[in-house]
């Protein structure tokens, strides 16, 4: 597949297959623990997705979420952000609640579900150990979060669900973490007036304990749609 045309940037010869017009490489061997576990993985769930898990979403989209990492039995086995585990049944609930999606269930890739004025990926593409990557595997997958937020349109919202999401925006962005610190509903805007919105990931293990709940994660969402209505008049 031809690489669409995009913002030239540093690192941007790394990308080498062309996803819904921006450019991501499906193949990426750059880190060595994760491509070694993806494949042990991939020996075990044969059935399994298990690479790479590009960005869902029209790539216009003026809402960008960034996650984690694909979990086990979710993205890393639907090849879908979000989509399979328990983390999505909360986020697509709230974004077909508030218009961002066409069905309020996400189960598999090919379900028929669509987001409107909206896009996925993760601050990590592939599965890591234990759901937690190291810092180099951030650093390295970085240079595909900075196209993804590179491509966002003008007063377009990044919705950071956690603190790796929120650092590995910043860091993509080229900016100081201390300048733009992390809380749940926090509302930061840069200087080319995008905006960056915070929430605590909508994990089980956060729900469950009622670090986030429902009414917590529809704010964050009302907030978000605020910022959007209001840089679109």
């Amino acid at each position: 597949m031809r690489a669409a045309a995009g913002p030239q940037w540093p690192g941007a010869a790394f990308f080498v297959v062309s996803i819904d017009g921006l450019q991501f490489d499906a193949n990426c061997r750059r880190c060595t623990r994760l491509a070694g576990f993806l494949d042990t993985v991939r020996s075990q769930h044969p059935e399994y997705f298990s690479r790479p898990v590009p960005a869902f979403g029209p790539a216009d989209a003026r809402l960008l979420i960034v996650g984690l990492a694909p979990g086990l039995h979710g993205a890393n086995a639907t090849g879908r952000p979000f989509t399979g585990d328990y983390a999505g049944i909360l986020l697509y609930k709230t974004l077909h609640e508030f218009g961002f999606a066409t069905r309020p269930v996400s189960v598999a890739a090919d379900d028929g579900l669509e987001l409107i004025d909206c896009r996925i990926t993760n601050a990590v593409r592939c599965l890591p150990p234990q759901n937690k990557p190291v810092t180099d595997e951030i650093d390295e997958c970085n240079t595909y979060l900075a196209y993804e937020l590179a491509c966002l349109p003008k007063h377009g919202v990044v919705l950071a669900l956690g603190t790796i999401a929120h650092r590995a925006i910043l860091k993509a962005r080229g900016v100081r973490l201390s300048k733009y610190p992390f809380a749940h509903a926090a509302h930061h805007r840069f200087d080319d007036g995008r905006v960056l919105i915070d929430s605590y990931h909508c994990s089980r293990y956060n729900t469950q304990t009622r670090r986030l709940t429902t009414d917590m994660f529809r704010a964050v969402f009302r907030a978000v749609r605020l910022a959007l209505e209001r840089d679109a008049s």
